[in-house]
């Protein structure tokens, strides 16, 4: 009999695949989560491109030297050490710097914070919760009517932010640092899109909106928009850095999972927590048998399963205790044609990788059926 108190041998991540969309620090997130046992599939769905030769960058940074502004509201770290350095490239350095020591600097949260005190600035307020909605709500409430408010941009959107800010009365002047523009590549984002598809992802994580819109798109592009969609709204978990990198899924109608302070440690918590709640977990033949994405947990052991003995599993597992007959198990099987050998031979694979093989029984002439407790079968009868 298993031991509900048995150490595991594995990740809270183990036995699950986890997609990676992020362009920027998907090293850092992916290397978290095989820390924690999950098989990662990395392609960046967009990539950032410096403006620092942009007439965009330039012509607002002209015009903030030439006429000073009130509010200047700094974004991220990365945004706004990279209109300084493209600043100091077009010799206006030490004007923005000058000009932005006498106005009311807004900081996002502790590393813009960072990134401002790191140029000989100090910020005048900043958000615990680094949301830009207290931003936002920081200035209505100071009243913005007739005040210039210039926002750094990172080539997120900030939907409702600059549009509240005109319609309280402020001239808000953009100030856009970095672009997104597609991958060069675009071949590891179809393959993502295609593990989403077949299911062959458990999760796929998000750190910034235009990552998922870009995701979308591409989606939408090759007539797999309502595919993409039907994935995420079942199968597949979509996990997003915070709210604004939710946006662009939610307008779509699919909910998300985020976590509570937005960086990529609490963002792997959140997974580490969902996923493992999500697996099916059922009392076969005397063992705990616990059926993740890629593996089995039996009794606390992880044991890979190949795709096709994964397959059987679970068709097994939607009625467990039940037949399930050759001819629907032939069916569950990706690409076996009509041959009910091919259901036998993923059969054998199957026990030998759980390494019990008493977990599923044959039933002469008729199919299979998993070695249910008798004393589930009740509560599993009607599943």
């Amino acid at each position: 009999m298993y031991d509900e108190k048995q150490r595991p041998d594995h990740g809270p991540l183990s036995g699950f695949t986890v997609g990676v969309t992020a362009a920027r620090r998907a090293d850092e997130l992916g290397a978290l989560l095989q820390r924690r046992g999950a098989t990662v599939v990395h392609a960046p769905a967009l990539r950032i491109v410096p403006l620092a030769d942009d007439s965009e960058l330039l012509d607002a940074t002209k015009e903030l030297i030439a006429g000073a502004p009130d509010v200047v509201v700094a974004t991220t770290a990365i945004g706004f050490r990279g209109w300084v350095e493209a600043a100091d490239g077009w010799g206006l350095g030490e004007e923005l710097l000058a000009r932005l020591r006498g106005v009311e600097l807004l900081a996002r949260g502790p590393k813009v914070k960072g990134a401002i005190r790191a140029q000989g600035l100090t910020e005048e307020w900043s958000p615990s919760s680094e949301s830009m909605a207290e931003v936002l709500d920081r200035l209505l409430d100071e009243g913005v009517d007739g005040r210039r408010v210039a926002v750094q941009l990172h080539g997120e959107p900030l939907p409702g932010f600059v549009e509240s800010l005109r319609a309280a009365g402020a001239e808000v002047i953009p100030v856009p640092v970095y672009r997104w523009m597609p991958p060069e590549d675009i071949g590891p984002v179809d393959r993502l899109l295609d593990a989403a598809l077949t299911r062959g992802l458990d999760a796929l994580t998000f750190t910034s909106a235009p990552a998922a819109a870009s995701l979308l798109s591409r989606a939408e592009h090759r007539g797999l928009h309502a595919e993409l969609l039907a994935a995420l709204h079942h199968d597949v978990l979509p996990v997003c850095v915070g709210p604004v990198t939710a946006l662009p899924l939610q307008a779509h109608g699919i909910d998300t999972v985020q976590p509570e302070r937005f960086r990529l440690g609490p963002l792997v918590q959140v997974l580490c927590q969902e996923l493992p709640g999500r697996a099916r977990t059922l009392p076969v033949a005397g063992h705990r048998v616990e059926i993740r994405g890629h593996a089995v947990l039996v009794d606390g052991a992880l044991r890979p399963v190949p795709p096709a003995g994964m397959s059987l599993l679970r068709a097994l597992a939607r009625r467990p205790g039940w037949v399930v007959a050759r001819a629907e198990l032939l069916r569950a099987l990706p690409g076996a044609g009509r041959d009910e050998h091919a259901v036998e031979t993923a059969m054998a694979r199957l026990r030998t990788a759980l390494g019990a093989p008493k977990l599923i029984q044959t039933v002469v002439k008729r199919g299979y059926r998993l070695a249910l407790d008798p004393a589930a079968d009740s509560k599993y009868a009607d599943v």
